[in-house]
């Protein structure tokens, strides 16, 4: 599954930052659209991705939606960075962030996706419990060398997927055994064996099983969010629990909890079709 070249750079991403620093959010916020604009005449291979999302829709993709589409990216992308210079900068609307929030604090997975703001998930969760961020490190060493600076300073730890399952699985299990948050994608697998095929907007995709059968085991509960742009600066944190059924086989208990957390992901990209960053083919078959 190719999953697209990476985009940016170390360099353009400190310059963001700088620009920041120097004229403030609202300066950085609209240079984006010349960039955007960039993006959008080159980046034709994202395009055709997200041609393959939006038939799964039913919904046409035309040339400003695809433009919206990358500036909302865009946007995300550098709010990762500036909302751990200035979290207080940032609003994470709930409808009752005191359920998740206890949960958290007890130690939990935290399953993300790649929708909207899910980057700025140290500010999404508010929580005071370290966050642990199991992922496949993929970026430019520049661009993870600036991350490297903001990680020194908070509650979040990158547990890198590149170190090795064994390495992984210890660091996952130490955090849940010290009750932190340790979260991992929900809707990318790092290998094959870790793939479950779930229908996903009428055809079948493969997800990451792996959260599923972590909670399952240990017991714990999983919190899906969503962070959703709304407006500068002002993410929606649209979330769910799922408690896996210890009564059933570790099998039937996954899927089951699988398919709860698609049924939300899906009602997700049918509100917010612009927040969807997977941009290569999600169902390409094997």
């Amino acid at each position: 599954m190719s999953k697209g070249k990476q985009r940016g750079s170390g360099w353009s991403v400190g310059l963001a930052l700088f620009l920041y620093n120097l004229f403030g959010y609202r300066f950085l916020y609209y240079l984006l659209y010349p960039i955007t604009f960039f993006y959008f005449l080159v980046a034709k291979n994202v395009r055709t991705s997200l041609n393959i999302y939006y038939v799964h829709l039913n919904r046409p993709l035309t040339t400003w939606g695809y433009f919206t589409h990358l500036r909302i990216f865009a946007v995300c992308l550098i709010d990762r960075f500036v909302s751990k210079m200035s979290p207080e900068s940032y609003t994470f609307e709930y409808g009752d962030k005191e359920i998740p929030k206890d949960i958290l604090e007890n130690g939990a997975i935290l399953l993300y996706s790649h929708i909207g703001g899910w980057a700025a998930s140290q500010n999404g969760a508010h929580v005071n419990n370290k966050i642990n961020i199991v992922m496949q490190e993929s970026m430019l060493d520049g661009i993870r060398e600036i991350e490297r600076k903001f990680e020194i300073k908070s509650q979040l730890n990158i547990i890198d997927l590149n170190q090795g399952s064994i390495s992984v699985s210890i660091q996952v299990a130490n955090a849940l055994m010290n009750n932190e948050i340790v979260a991992i994608m929900g809707d990318r697998a790092a290998n094959e064996k870790s793939e479950l095929e779930v229908s996903f907007l009428g055809e079948p995709a493969r997800f990451n099983k792996n959260p599923f059968q972590i909670a399952y085991k240990v017991k714990k509960p999983i919190v899906v969010y969503f962070i959703v742009f709304t407006a500068m600066q002002t993410y929606r944190v649209e979330y769910l629990v799922i408690e896996l059924d210890q009564t059933s086989q570790m099998n039937d208990a996954v899927k089951k909890a699988m398919i709860q957390y698609i049924e939300k992901y899906e009602e997700i990209v049918k509100k917010y079709p612009q927040q969807w960053f997977n941009f290569y083919d999600f169902w390409e078959k094997k």
